[in-house]
């Protein structure tokens, strides 16, 4: 599969190493596909990387992954251009944190709102599906802990945009928990939150979630 990876940090380095580690074809998409990192990270990941701009990544992948800090993200949308996202399923990695008043973030939606429902109103025809943003990006390929691989939640519109999405976290690794519409993302969105507290609590990453069944 050709996948776009929209964003050049650690979570789209991680995320598309993970996926050319499979064979599948990776496009990084950013502002400046000629900046040394991510010229380092095509070198690294391999001969079936690739990077471009936002819309050439977009136009480029079959699947999208949205991978970028949230106050660039509504800008790097309408540089990718929603007509090359159309009709296409784009995780949602984000999380809409504010850093105005320092560390440890605040959540600038909630409630009655989230990141992922903003990206499917941005992106109003495509298949829209929230995952990844509950854990580091350290643990999103192949997570290693003592109990077991920990469970990744997801939540989207499109039934069948979330079965390519379980697919693709089987993979990674993940067991997948759908936990219904978009709208989920209100509460998927808190919940990164608490990893995000306990990560400043502890100064680790390492820890994840699992829902425990009997």
């Amino acid at each position: 599969m050709k996948i776009g990876i929209l964003g050049t940090g650690d979570v789209g380095q991680v995320l598309g190493s993970g996926f050319a580690t499979f064979g599948h074809e990776v496009k990084m998409g950013s502002r400046d596909p000629h900046q040394e990192k991510v010229k380092a990270w095509v070198n690294k990941a391999g001969p079936s990387a690739s990077a471009g701009t936002f819309a050439e990544a977009a136009a480029y992948g079959e699947l999208a992954v949205l991978c970028t800090l949230w106050p660039g993200t509504e800008n790097a949308i309408r540089l990718a251009g929603p007509d090359n996202l159309a009709g296409k399923v784009v995780i949602d990695t984000t999380n809409p944190l504010d850093f105005s008043a320092g560390v440890p973030p605040k959540l600038a939606l909630g409630h009655t709102d989230s990141a992922g429902e903003q990206v499917q109103r941005w992106l109003p025809d495509s298949r829209v599906v929230k995952a990844f943003n509950i854990v580091g990006n350290p643990h999103m390929f192949k997570p290693e802990f003592p109990g077991g691989p920990p469970d990744m939640f997801i939540c989207g519109n499109d039934h069948q945009a979330k079965e390519t999405v379980i697919a693709l976290l089987k993979s990674f690794g993940w067991p997948t928990i759908d936990i219904g519409g978009i709208e989920g993302a209100r509460y998927l969105e808190p919940l990164a939150m608490i990893w995000i507290l306990h990560f400043f609590q502890t100064n680790s990453g390492n820890h994840a979630f699992k829902l425990l069944r009997k």
